[in-house]
């Protein structure tokens, strides 16, 4: 199965995301199959950044996002 979710990077106590696609069963910070956005958590408020036609055309497709994902596309607008 096919997820959107997210991906951690940035320095130790400083999290910066990368929303991306993966298979399921790969680590959180493996092999990607696309990368559509980023979530900051550090600007107040959080910043968020998705190109909503990867987006739209991953879902379609079958991809399933993660409930923080899903909250992140709500505040994205998509």
């Amino acid at each position: 199965m096919v997820k959107i979710r997210l991906t951690r990077t940035g320095e130790k106590k400083v999290p910066f995301y990368r929303i991306v696609v993966a298979d399921s069963l790969t680590p959180r910070n493996g092999r990607v199959i696309d990368e559509i956005g980023f979530y900051d958590p550090n600007t107040d408020p959080g910043t968020v950044k998705v190109d909503a036609e990867k987006a739209k055309k991953w879902i379609a497709n079958g991809a399933q996002p993660t409930t923080v994902v899903k909250k992140l596309f709500k505040q994205a607008g998509i």
